[in-house]
C-alpha cells in the first residue's frame, strides 16, 4: 500500500528576545517571543533522512538575535517583515515562512527612563484572619513585574571550581515582586496600599543595586520607614537576562541584546520590620 507524506513544516518556537536601545535621556525596552516556521520542499528529510536542505532551527534562533542587533525596530510588524524576507531570500527550499511575534509591553516607572513595569500582570492581595479577639489583616501584591536597565550590578561573590557566572557592573535586573505587609495600627485606611506600591516602585527604580538582596532590603526599609507599616515580607525571583554572544556572527553585543531565561531562577526573600 503506497504511503505519502501529505504535508510538513518545521521551525523554532518560543525564541525569547529582549532589546534595549540606549539614548542620552531614556532607554527603550522591547520584550518579544518569536516563533518561526518553514514550509516547502523538505520531504526528503522526513522520508530519507536527507538533511541537506534543512536549515537548523538553532540557526533560526541565532538569526533572530543577529537581525535584532543590526536592525533596531519600533514595531514588531516591521521586525517580522525583516525576518521573513531574510529567511525566504536565503533558503531556496522554503516556499513559505511564518513568523509569529508576541510583544510583552513594559512601561517606564513614573519619570524614570531606565526602570520599567510590565503592564497587565499585577494582582492585589489581602489576607484576613478573624477570631474572638478580633481580626488581623495582611495586605499585599503579586506579580509586580519590574525591570531596570541601569544601576544594577553583581560583583564580589565567592567563587569555586563550579562557578561560571561572570561578575558584572552593568546588568539588567528584572523580577516579579511578591509583597505581604502588616500595618502598624488597626484603624489604617486600606487605601494606603497604593502608597506602599508607589514606594516599592520608586525605590526599585532609584536604588543603586549591588544585588537583588541589596535592593530588596532597600525597598522594605523605605516602606517601613515612611509609611504606617510594621512589617513587610518581599519575595523577588531573579528573572535572568543573559547577553547573547554575537561574536560567531561577526557582531558586537554592546550590552543591548539579551535572552530571557525564565528557568532556573534565583529566589530571594526577606522580611523587614520596625525595631
Amino acid at each position: 500500500m503506497p504511503v505519502t507524506l501529505a504535508g510538513n513544516s518545521y521551525g523554532k518556537q518560543a525564541v525569547r528576545l529582549v532589546t534595549v536601545r540606549r539614548f542620552p535621556d531614556r532607554h527603550e525596552l522591547k520584550d518579544l517571543t518569536v516563533a518561526v516556521r518553514f514550509e516547502g520542499d523538505f520531504a526528503a528529510a522526513y522520508t530519507d533522512g536527507d538533511n541537506r536542505g534543512v536549515l537548523p532551527t538553532d540557526t533560526m534562533k541565532n538569526t533572530v538575535y543577529a537581525l535584532a542587533a543590526g536592525h533596531p525596530f519600533e514595531n514588531i510588524e516591521d521586525f517580522g517583515l525583516l525576518l521573513t524576507d531574510h529567511f525566504l531570500t536565503n533558503n531556496s527550499r522554503a516556499s513559505k515562512v511564518q513568523v509569529d511575534l508576541t510583544e510583552h509591553p513594559w512601561e517606564p516607572i513614573e519619570t524614570y527612563r531606565t526602570a520599567f513595569r510590565q503592564a497587565g500582570s499585577e494582582r492585589r492581595t489581602a489576607g484576613v484572619t478573624r477570631d474572638r479577639e478580633g481580626a488581623k489583616v495582611l495586605a499585599g501584591l503579586e506579580d509586580l513585574v519590574v525591570m531596570k536597565t541601569a544601576k544594577s550590578a553583581f560583583e564580589g561573590f565567592p567563587r569555586d571550581r563550579y562557578t561560571t557566572l561572570p561578575e558584572t557592573a552593568d546588568r539588567l535586573l528584572a523580577t516579579a515582586v511578591r509583597a505581604t505587609w502588616r500595618y502598624s495600627r488597626p484603624d489604617i485606611p486600606f487605601g494606603l496600599w497604593h502608597q506602599v506600591r508607589r514606594v516599592l516602585l520608586e525605590t526599585f527604580a532609584e536604588h543603586d543595586s549591588r544585588s537583588v538582596q541589596h535592593t530588596l532590603h532597600a525597598m522594605g526599609e523605605a516602606v517601613v520607614r515612611t509609611l504606617d507599616v510594621e512589617e513587610i515580607h518581599l519575595a523577588m525571583p531573579n528573572r535572568h537576562h543573559i547577553p547573547v554572544d554575537l561574536r560567531p556572527f561577526g557582531l558586537e553585543n554592546r550590552n543591548e541584546v539579551f535572552v530571557a531565561t525564565p528557568e532556573p531562577y534565583g529566589l530571594i526573600e526577606g522580611t523587614v520590620r520596625r525595631g
